[in-house]
């Protein structure tokens, strides 16, 4: 007997010319058994660990008579009962058959050809390697190691053809692609290309990993805006070349060089009318201040000085200062002093009469009376910060005071004013400059405001495109990575809700000091509750009701608890 088995790009399995597809299996756990074996050592698995991966919540009797049925589904579909061997208490693949698997072919010839660094032979495996790993198991537990091996291994095989560009399309912020076809259109004469590659490194880099370019990158795209001895041919070139040194010092602790990189690239901006490029320069003045300790002495003047200042400009500089304003936020002592910094900025802006800075302090005041639970003082001035940044023509911070309005809304069962808010809000989101932060955003509020379950298919649906088609900024993922796991988890859907917590608990692990890993310890309570281990479940959400209550999230700590009383 000839058994074939194909896993990457898609699953199929051939027996003696017959052929299996994903769409032919009528028992979901008979098709993962066949695919754990494909992955296993040898091909074969203890009976207990098979029990183990596809059963985990069952009781052992309970777990071996459906491994009993898996095994003859999975003999059924295939038209061959050798097809899963029984010996002992092991299970094989196909063990009296000649077997061959697509993922052993090609990681036995990728392996010897970068042994030998051949780049002929790496050439030509490059168009052999059929695609991603069991792509229907993107969120699989146990598909998530092999899967990240053999694509770091077909990585090495593009680096030894010098594919670049198939490298950066399997990895986007490879900096040693990214070089090379710098230099390559360097040496072209193509300076165009080499800053382009360089600025949609730069923005991935930013977006997924809170990180600039490294020095030797920096170095290659500054030699592509000033060529030999004059100076950059443009001033938004000359910008995000400071700003990638600047953060470049920040990771390496020099903060004053950071802040000075900085501050010189909102200068060059502010004289080229850049705004997203001002925005994005107050960021970094900012996040230089925060790394210090400093960030609310640093907010308060620097709003002294540019609540003065004509728009647009004084918007630009409020806007890039947004995130950090929110995460300082997240915690019992944040309500309070930003509470009380933004009352004494509110009458700042009253005094000069600033619309933009009232508008700014409001939304802040909204947002600390949301966090607290009050929501009712959180409605009406998230309503008067949209009307002002409205009057101001303010698009960020009419977006954000929306988002939050839309939450105040979802917290009284009003999904259908939630909705109504969110459609609103995301016109304006999407005309904004910090789109890859809003749009996920919003789509978390989509999957917690829909109706049924196909209003929550098509939510998650989007915001996992535009994880994975756009910049999509990773702290700001969270609220739909556990927002999309607790969907998923009530709807039953266990394995795609675990992998989608495992995910946002390492983003969580990134970024301390915020709530996300509380809302973590609540998706892991309704995950358990959905696989009927309620007093696990009872006890993760009294965790996560602690956690939230630290900080002074009180409408994040009743939700918890009351989940808690529904077991």
């Amino acid at each position: 007997m000839d058994v074939d088995v194909q896993l990457l790009g898609r699953f199929r399995v051939t027996v003696d010319g017959r052929t299996t597809t994903e769409t032919d299996w009528r028992r979901s756990r008979s098709v993962t058994l066949v695919k754990l074996l494909a992955l296993a050592p040898r091909h074969r698995l203890h009976r207990e660990q098979v029990m183990e991966a596809l059963w985990p919540d069952l009781a052992p009797e309970a777990a071996a008579a459906n491994l009993r049925k898996a095994v003859h589904f999975a003999r059924q579909t295939l038209q061959a009962s050798e097809v899963i061997g029984l010996n002992g208490e092991a299970l094989s693949l196909a063990p009296d058959a000649k077997l061959t698997i697509d993922l052993e072919r090609y990681e036995a010839a990728a392996t010897a050809a970068l042994k030998n660094k051949d780049a002929a032979a790496c050439a030509a495996l490059a168009p052999q390697y059929g695609g991603e790993l069991l792509p229907d198991d993107r969120y699989a537990e146990w598909t998530q190691e092999p899967r990240e091996r053999l694509q770091a291994l077909h990585v090495q095989v593009l680096k030894g053809a010098g594919l670049w560009q198939e490298v950066l399309k399997v990895d986007p912020i490879d900096q040693e692609a990214a070089r090379a076809l710098m230099q390559a259109a360097l040496e072209a004469g193509n300076r165009g290309e080499a800053i382009r590659l360089f600025q949609a490194l730069r923005e991935r880099l930013r977006i997924d990993m809170g990180l600039g370019p490294d020095r030797a990158t920096v170095a290659l795209y500054e030699k592509a805006v000033t060529p030999g001895d004059t100076a950059p041919k443009s001033i938004d070139e000359h910008v995000r070349g400071l700003m990638a040194w600047g953060i470049i010092h920040l990771h390496s602790g020099d903060f004053r060089e950071a802040e000075r990189k900085a501050q010189e690239a909102r200068s060059l901006a502010l004289a080229g009318e850049l705004g997203r490029e001002i925005g994005e320069a107050s960021a970094l003045v900012g996040l230089v201040a925060h790394m210090q300790g400093q960030w609310q002495t640093l907010f308060r003047s620097e709003f002294v000085k540019w609540v003065r200042q004509p728009l647009p400009a004084a918007g630009n500089v409020f806007d890039g200062h947004l995130c950090l304003a929110e995460f300082c936020l997240c915690n019992a002592r944040g309500h309070a002093d930003m509470a009380n910094l933004s009352r004494e900025l509110l009458t700042i802006a009253e005094d000069v009469g600033s619309v933009h800075g009232r508008a700014l302090a409001t939304l802040i005041l909204g947002k600390a009376a949301l966090f607290s639970g009050r929501l009712d003082e959180a409605e009406e001035l998230l309503t008067r910060a949209d009307e002002l940044h409205a009057q101001a023509g303010a698009l960020v911070g009419r977006a954000l005071a929306l988002h939050r309005l839309a939450e105040v809304a979802l917290a009284r069962g009003q999904r259908w004013k939630a909705g109504r808010l969110l459609q609103k809000g995301l016109n304006i989101a999407e005309q904004t400059w910090l789109t890859p932060h809003l749009l996920i955003r919003y789509t978390a509020l989509a999957v917690e405001a829909a109706t049924d379950i196909d209003q929550v298919a098509e939510a998650i649906r989007h915001g996992d495109r535009l994880i994975a088609e756009e910049s999509t900024c990773q702290p700001c993922s969270m609220g739909f990575r556990v927002a999309s796991a607790i969907a998923l988890a009530e709807a039953g859907e266990i394995d795609q809700a675990g992998r989608r917590i495992d995910e946002a608990e390492r983003i969580a692990g990134m970024w301390q000091g915020g709530p996300w890993v509380a809302a973590v310890w609540e998706a892991r309570g309704v995950l358990r509750r959905a696989q009927g281990n309620n007093g696990l479940a009872s006890a993760l959400l009294h965790e996560a009701a602690a956690r939230f209550g630290d900080l002074a999230r009180i409408r994040d700590q009743e939700r918890c608890l009351a989940r808690a009383q529904g077991l």
